[in-house]
């Protein structure tokens, strides 16, 4: 993309203020990460003008994932959302927060068509719905951040318009470090805006500490019909290995507060290496959290389906 230069100022999240002998060691320990404290920013009008290396990703994964096509009920493909871009690469050029949003959704359409040509899910990122109100909108008050969410989601909106919303999961976190989290904003606060969305699944973090009670929001603001939950049943930031049994109860939890096991899919807190050099997961222990999600998620499978009676079948997802 064309338009961007120099060096953004990110604001350190608030707990990282409060717990600077954390931040510390957050800071050593991504060293050698990618940057995202001061990420190039936006100097002049945006314009995506090659999406070779999207194409070359998506072929890729298309390539990989061919030689064994019945392994796979679905192959999907994240995009950065146009929010975490504008709230990560900073705005030095537009008169606005808002215009940045959505000229940023106007390039990124040609991203998430492609993704949607090559026969993938496309899977929106969107940490900024959640997190950003510890970072780049912590000194204002949580009115103005619902505002900010409510034009990141219709800066979604816009840009998948050509895109069945079937086709298209939303994932939210908090930020995916394990750190103290005690200023995240609640789910309760930004989750009706979030079903403003126009998409099929809602993937949310759920198995870190901090978040794991939510679950219970959902009973309180249901889920819109048409739209599928994949609760994070797995913290994707400690090398503890959960036990099947604590897997299986998390998924029973969030079948019960949406009430239709068909609508839910067990899934992972965040991604394992949300990006370069930020791993905090051993790549053995990546694999036995993934077998341990498997598990519980056959072991609650086995509970719901059994609790349904014969004649009854599973979804084939």
């Amino acid at each position: 993309m064309r338009g961007f230069g120099g060096e953004s100022r990110r604001p350190p999240a608030r707990d990282l203020v409060d717990f600077p002998d954390y931040a510390a060691l957050l800071e050593f320990r991504r060293r050698a990460a990618a940057k995202i404290a001061n990420a190039p920013q936006a100097l002049a009008e945006v314009e995506y003008v090659d999406l070779g290396e999207a194409a070359r990703e998506c072929d890729l994964l298309l390539e990989a994932t061919a030689a064994r096509p019945k392994t796979f009920v679905e192959r999907f493909m994240t995009a950065a959302s146009p929010g975490i871009i504008a709230t990560t690469l900073l705005n030095a050029h537009y008169d606005s927060h808002e215009r940045y949003v959505f000229a940023l959704a106007r390039e990124m359409q040609k991203e998430y068509e492609l993704i949607h040509s090559r026969g993938l899910l496309l899977q929106l990122d969107c940490p900024d719905l959640a997190m950003e109100r510890t970072r780049l909108f912590q000194h204002e008050p949580l009115e103005r951040f619902l505002q900010i969410v409510e034009a990141h989601v219709e800066a979604i909106n816009r840009a998948t318009a050509k895109i069945p919303a079937d086709r298209i999961r939303l994932h939210v976190c908090w930020g995916n470090y394990d750190g103290p989290h005690t200023s995240d904003v609640p789910l309760e606060a930004i989750l009706p805006l979030v079903y403003r969305a126009r998409v099929g699944a809602l993937s949310l973090e759920l198995a870190n500490p901090r978040h794991a009670h939510e679950y219970k929001v959902f009973r309180r603001h249901p889920l819109p019909d048409a739209m599928l939950f994949l609760p994070g049943v797995i913290d994707s930031t400690t090398n503890f290995v959960e036990h099947p049994e604590v897997v299986a109860d998390r998924i029973l939890q969030a079948v019960d507060a949406v009430g239709d096991p068909s609508r839910v899919i067990a899934s992972v807190d965040c991604g394992f290496g949300t990006f370069a050099g930020s791993e905090l997961v051993a790549e053995s222990v990546v694999w036995a959290k993934l077998r341990a999600l498997r598990d519980g998620a056959a072991l609650a499978s086995a509970r719901l389906w059994g609790r349904m009676g014969r004649g009854v079948s599973p979804p084939a997802g």
